[in-house]
């Protein structure tokens, strides 16, 4: 009796977040996988289904798969540079200053640093966006432009060279999130024991080794779940994209990506069944990423 009042006290609390979370996560879902076999308009009453006609189109969709190599090159550079870059700042911060009495600590000035390099996390994406609309500007009133003409260079078209316009985007991507993976990777620093940076001091280790020997294998799990989050992101950027380059794709497909695409082909050309199918494969492409990460990075816990 003692536990049944137990566990329905527990379950009483339970109800209402699990079913706002299904009536607001996994009805949108059920609704899309509903969707995708359909031929619907958006507005008609009147709902066709197509079986998988649209998952078919989809391999015929070359808009479908420039989004997807874009997806692919943001999926190869977006994790990695953000993540070296976070962990060489998160390190700096909290063990690059040596040796300290009888302890590590970071570099002069480390707990305004964090402040500094979380900061951009904060923003909205749009004001991201907005912002990095000037720095880009591909007249000479643009910040990097500007730069390029105190050298005397000629302006680079940064949101409008095709070989360019991606790789802009990616940049802005990395500026944003590697403050967050700074605080991340900080935290798991600071969970290692201290006796072993001291120990390996001891023994002559400089800072290179004691990253590579220590500090990076014991932040393997916070660094897989960082590539996780990363791996998502480079499967969003919708918000990003759409104030930067537009809906368009442009120039010449180079920013098309597939949740912009999804957008446009649901609410410009009212083809929403359509767009459910691609929502459908973004779906699954992203839960296979997620779950192959997982898989691939698995290794026996290491007890601190």
């Amino acid at each position: 009796m003692e536990r049944l009042r137990k566990y329905g006290f527990v379950a009483g609390f339970l109800v209402v977040p699990i079913t706002l979370y299904s009536v607001f996560v996994i009805s949108p879902y059920i609704q899309a996988f509903q969707l995708s076999l359909t031929s619907w308009n958006g507005y008609s009453s009147i709902v066709r289904y197509v079986g998988l006609d649209n998952f078919g189109r989809l391999f015929d969709d070359e808009v479908f798969w420039q989004a997807l190599r874009n997806h692919g090159i943001m999926l190869l550079v977006l994790p990695i540079v953000t993540i070296v870059i976070a962990l060489f700042l998160s390190f700096l911060l909290n063990l690059g200053g040596g040796p300290r009495g009888a302890g590590m600590r970071g570099v002069w000035g480390s707990k305004f640093y964090r402040v500094v390099f979380f900061f951009p996390q904060v923003l909205a994406v749009a004001v991201v966006g907005v912002l990095f609309q000037a720095v880009y500007r591909p007249d000479a009133d643009g910040v990097l432009n500007g730069v390029l003409a105190v050298f005397g260079a000629a302006p680079v078209g940064w949101l409008t060279e095709p070989s360019l316009a991606l790789w802009s985007i990616i940049a802005v991507m990395v500026w944003q999130g590697v403050g967050f993976y700074v605080v991340l990777f900080s935290a798991g620093m600071a969970a290692i024991p201290k006796d072993y940076f001291e120990a390996a001091a001891l023994d002559g280790a400089g800072r290179v080794r004691l990253f590579f020997s220590i500090t990076l294998p014991l932040l393997r799990d916070t660094v897989q779940v960082g590539w996780i989050y990363l791996g998502i992101a480079a499967f969003d950027g919708f918000a990003l994209v759409q104030v930067l380059a537009g809906d368009k794709g442009e120039p010449d497909g180079a920013t098309t990506i597939l949740p912009v695409t999804i957008y446009k082909t649901a609410f410009a050309y009212n083809k929403v069944g359509y767009a459910s199918a691609m929502g459908v494969a973004l779906f699954f492409l992203t839960v296979t990423f997620a779950v192959l990460t997982l898989r691939t990075t698995r290794r026996e816990r290491v007890e601190l």
